[in-house]
């Protein structure tokens, strides 16, 4: 075979590779972006952490709330120093934790390993059950913004996760992959709690009190610091700040209502 048909054999399997790739509808879950895996106890396999279908369904919808601008947050607040004595204290906040805590929390912390809106509020959610297609579809276009931001961060101060400083740690929840500061998942409970809260005021103690427990849920298994929930936190209020001062997020949330109970 000449150079020529050999280049001509070669760009052909490439578009049709590309083409088959795009019909499949791959191409839009393709993030150039860290993807994180743990391994579940007692599971043979790693298996995705919920950053990956967040990502997906994020790049689905085609946007998110904010901008890639907005995301790129460089000003975040860094965790305390590696060997200061707030990170000691982090640190012995976990393993005091792991003496504390029974089989009962950690099968509620697990429950809610797949950072969803349902695992976070739905004991105490306003919605019809099942919970409509569209409200789930907005909950994931949050997401997928604060999943941005937070993995931008992570990348930041690259933090690793406790039971990877410690040996005497045993994390309930499996050994999560991917970087530790800020949690994730205090992230979108306390995002979708302050969402829950200004829709419905009365119960926003409520919506709040499932947001934290979820964030305390991550140090309770053992994937996270006590300062990297806090992060996720302040992360949220900050998020929530710039998706309110956008129309389009504004709008759909309050068409959230239509879907109450």
């Amino acid at each position: 075979m000449s150079k020529s048909q050999t280049r001509l054999f070669t760009a052909l399997f490439r578009n049709s590779f590309l083409a088959l790739f795009l019909t499949a509808g791959l191409f839009s879950a393709v993030r150039a972006e860290e993807s994180f895996y743990y391994l579940r106890p007692g599971a043979s396999a790693l298996v995705p952490e919920a950053t990956a279908p967040v990502a997906v369904a994020r790049a689905a919808s085609s946007a998110g709330y904010l901008t890639a601008a907005q995301e790129a947050i460089t000003d975040f607040p860094p965790p305390p120093a590696a060997g200061s004595a707030g990170d000691k204290a982090d640190l012995a906040a976990v393993l005091q934790w792991q003496k504390d805590r029974t089989p009962e929390q950690c099968s509620a912390a697990m429950a809610q390993s797949d950072q969803s809106f349902v695992s976070f509020f739905g004991d105490v959610s306003p919605f019809k059950k099942p919970l409509p297609a569209a409200v789930g579809a907005f909950f994931k276009r949050v997401s997928g913004d604060s999943g941005n931001a937070n993995r931008y961060i992570k990348k930041i101060y690259r933090r690793d996760r406790p039971f990877l400083r410690s040996s005497e740690l045993d994390p309930c929840l499996g050994r999560a992959q991917g970087f530790s500061y800020p949690s994730g998942h205090a992230t979108d409970s306390r995002l979708f709690g302050l969402i829950l809260s200004d829709l419905l005021p009365r119960q926003g103690a409520i919506f709040m009190r499932n947001a934290d427990q979820a964030a305390l849920n991550r140090v309770i298994g053992g994937v996270h610091h006590p300062s990297d929930v806090e992060a996720g936190k302040r992360l949220a209020d900050r998020l929530y700040k710039e998706m309110l001062a956008n129309p389009a997020f504004v709008a759909d949330m309050q068409g959230l209502t239509q879907y109450f109970r």
